[in-house]
């Protein structure tokens, strides 16, 4: 008898997944270069950019089974960048370099709670419910700041007017995503599934009504969402402690 040959592991990774996620880590570089050239609008488009190909790259993994552990402390890696750093550095050059330690310290405290977020989801992504998220999601994070720089510059407001509440949000969304609101995930949505046609035409009707002005409505949506945590984890608390009276 001839004796086996032992199987060789092939070592790589997958290509389709991880161009998407390159394509983010790009973009997100991309929103950095353009802040410093002046180009606001520009760089928060760039982070919109990169919000979707997010989105992308783990459904593209999911979908043709090229799920690995590479991938997924890539796309950790690029939301740092993309959703962490491209955003506090963007907004600290357009409206915090005149504030001094005050405006560097805002900046840090969205980059440190955006680290902090993604290292707590890697922790406990084996065991957290699917249903929610625990804090506020880094990319949601970063397109309320994008989406108020987009609409300042859309409306041509002077930033010395909003400096302060770019204060206020830069620092709200760093402590929004180390906190433990729980926020719906939409992961439970199958979109293989078969819906009422009505539910066709009210997706368009949003989209279109997004793209009509979406230096409004990305900001106004990324806000309600966020807004969305502290109400969910209140309601839930309440339910629980309606049922342990009963019980």
């Amino acid at each position: 008898m001839t004796a086996k040959k032992p199987s060789i592991r092939r070592r790589g990774i997958y290509l389709l997944p991880n161009l998407f996620t390159t394509g983010a880590l790009f973009s997100g570089f991309y929103a950095i270069t353009s802040a410093i050239d002046g180009r606001y609008e520009t760089a928060v488009i760039a982070m919109f950019i990169a919000m979707v190909l997010d989105g992308l790259d783990g459904r593209v993994a999911r979908l043709t089974n090229t799920q690995s552990e590479f991938g997924v402390q890539y796309d950790s890696l690029s939301d740092m960048v993309s959703f962490g750093v491209a955003p506090a550095l963007v907004m600290y050059l357009w409206a915090f370099s005149g504030l001094g330690k005050v405006g560097l310290f805002a900046s840090f405290v969205h980059m440190a709670g955006g680290a902090l977020r993604l290292a707590r989801f890697n922790t406990q992504v084996e065991t957290a419910d699917k249903r929610y998220f625990q804090g506020l999601p880094s990319p949601a994070a970063a397109a309320i700041l994008a989406g108020f720089i987009w609409f300042a510059t859309e409306y041509q407001y002077s930033v010395s007017y909003l400096k302060y509440p770019a204060l206020f949000l830069t620092m709200a969304t760093g402590l929004l995503m180390v906190s433990n609101f729980r926020y719906f995930s939409f992961k439970g949505i199958d979109l293989k599934g078969k819906v009422p046609f009505v539910f066709a035409i009210v997706a368009m009707l949003g989209i279109a009504f997004i793209m009509a002005q979406p230096q409004s409505m990305l900001f106004f949506l990324s806000v309600i969402y966020a807004v969305s945590g502290p109400v969910l984890t209140l309601v839930l608390r309440r339910r629980r402690r309606m049922q342990a009276r009963k019980s």
